[in-house]
């Protein structure tokens, strides 16, 4: 049975070699117009689309691939029978290669020296069908989208064929690669035509452009299903920042068992609390650092009521979020016009991976999904905690979970008094932790306090028994935890090991 590879690139780059290699192994190529000359000139025969179809290209080549002989040959199942015998009835040809790359719409869009006419005239129909088509049919079809995977697949193909590894590779970035093109087609209709999204549901889908990103000299778009996890109520649109900030603080909140509130600032945790009810939740959260909490994003894990709205009102707050509102307190929050409103629909994922961009490529690490267990708590010191001191304990491992390295949080009651994050000594961090909640009238006595990593000496847990602590929590595992326990039992002061770390980089 003759085989048959598709090509029509509007890139031509490494398109003589692929063309002979392909011809070498066995395949007919079929090649629309101007790629079929390219392909000839470098001395390799191919059959162009419109003679193997017997149907010509049309409308100035707008029409060119759309035919059931090309899509059925790419989409046929070749271990089925209907199948094969449709295909043999209709006379349609199995296509195991297509390489497609598309009209190059991304480097006209923005050049304003080219008309709208000839934008559109760059928008490319059959290509991303035909992508599409071999993509969904990997089992059978490579499908390749950029000259850059010519070369290992011309390796591969030397070694006989292309195994099924690869072609789920290429049909990932073969369906990136659609997606990428529709979305740059999608921001500029909107812009060009004005256009606004039908449904917030969609508008990271229409609208991902972002007013800017970090700072306003930067650039930044929203891509994936952020809004299936999340419904704007109310206020203005999010911001880069106002969206790293909300995740965080509902990743939190959702970390906390009963009525909690965490309000953050920048990431970090300047105030969270569990109690029996949402307002004295709030007021809780809220006395830890209410000078930073200005401005910041409170995150409730229950329904917001009347009462804990027209507290919330007292102050400003960027974005308040929570899985429900009551009617009443929603009008009530409406007041404040500029105000984010925003609904959890759903809990965030545990599983899944965080991405971070570094030069010439990106790091890829699973979530930090760590829950504290009672069988991970191990009591290294001679006094022992009480059952309240051992909540608190929990509790403060959860805020400190979600802090920036380095971490100390200061709890009592389960409320955070006092945070210390992101300094490059432990023991500043258990400084401003514990200056921070004197700032705010706090007292430290009968505290407990929690470290994200262990202490690498004993100064830290000095300053924590110092201030007034009477219980810390900390993964262990230091050279010098013999010294750090010893410091620890001469202040007659519980300390747990939990052997996770929970650095937040």
């Amino acid at each position: 049975m003759k085989k048959y590879a598709l090509i029509s690139v509007s890139d031509k780059t490494g398109l003589d070699v692929l063309a002979a290699t392909l011809n070498k192994n066995g395949y007919e190529i079929l090649a629309t117009g101007n790629t079929a000359k390219v392909i000839k000139d470098s001395g390799v025969e191919c059959i162009e689309i419109s003679e193997y179809t017997s149907f010509p290209e049309v409308f100035s080549g707008r029409v060119k691939t759309l035919q059931p002989q090309i899509f059925g040959g790419i989409l046929m199942r070749r271990d089925n029978e209907s199948d094969k015998l449709e295909a043999a009835k209709n006379n349609i040809n199995p296509i195991d290669v297509v390489c497609v790359n598309l009209y190059p719409f991304p480097e006209v869009v923005n050049r304003t020296e080219i008309d709208l006419t000839t934008k559109i005239e760059n928008i490319d129909i059959g290509g991303p069908s035909l992508i599409r088509a071999a993509a969904k049919n990997y089992k059978y079809v490579s499908i390749l989208t950029d000259p850059s995977q010519y070369d290992d697949f011309i390796s591969e193909l030397a070694e006989g064929e292309i195994s099924l590894e690869t072609n789920q590779r290429l049909a990932y970035d073969a369906f990136s690669y659609t997606s990428y093109y529709d979305t740059l087609i999608a921001n500029y209709f909107e812009k060009e035509f004005q256009q606004e999204p039908t449904s917030v549901r969609y508008n990271y889908k229409i609208q991902n452009e972002l007013r800017y990103g970090e700072n306003p000299h930067q650039s930044a778009k929203l891509s994936g299903d952020f809004y299936e996890y999340f419904e704007i109520l109310h206020g203005k649109e999010l911001s880069y920042n106002n969206i790293i900030d909300l995740t965080a603080a509902v990743e939190l909140v959702q970390d906390l068992e009963g009525n909690s509130c965490a309000i953050i600032k920048h990431t970090n945790p300047c105030g969270a609390a569990t109690s029996d009810n949402i307002y004295d939740a709030y007021e809780k959260a809220l006395s830890c650092d209410p000078v930073s909490a200005f401005g910041g994003i409170v995150s409730f894990n229950s329904k917001v009521d009347v009462k804990t709205a027209e507290k919330m009102n007292e102050i400003f707050i960027e974005i308040i979020c929570a899985p429900d509102f009551e009617d009443d307190a929603l009008e009530i929050l409406k007041k404040k016009k500029n105000r984010r409103l925003v609904k959890i629909l759903k809990s965030t994922e545990k599983e899944g991976e965080i991405v971070k961009s570094i030069p010439g490529g990106f790091m890829i690490q699973s979530k930090d999904n760590s829950v504290l267990s009672n069988s991970d708590l191990k009591l290294v010191t001679k006094r022992m905690y009480s059952e309240a001191e051992l909540e608190d304990l929990k509790f403060a491992w959860i805020i400190c979970k979600h802090t920036k390295s380095n971490a100390i949080v200061y709890v009592k009651d389960k409320k955070a008094i006092g945070v210390g994050a992101g300094q490059m000594s432990r023991l500043d961090s258990a400084k401003i932790a514990a200056e921070k909640a004197k700032e705010h009238n706090h007292s430290l006595d009968g505290s407990v306090a929690a470290s994200d990593a262990f202490f690498p000496f004993p100064d830290g847990l000095i300053e924590i028994a110092e201030q007034g602590a009477r219980a810390v929590i900390q993964p262990g595992g230091s050279v010098r935890d013999d010294e750090v326990i010893k410091a620890a039992d001469e202040r007659n002061i519980a300390m747990i090991f939990t052997g996770i770390r929970n650095f937040k980089h």
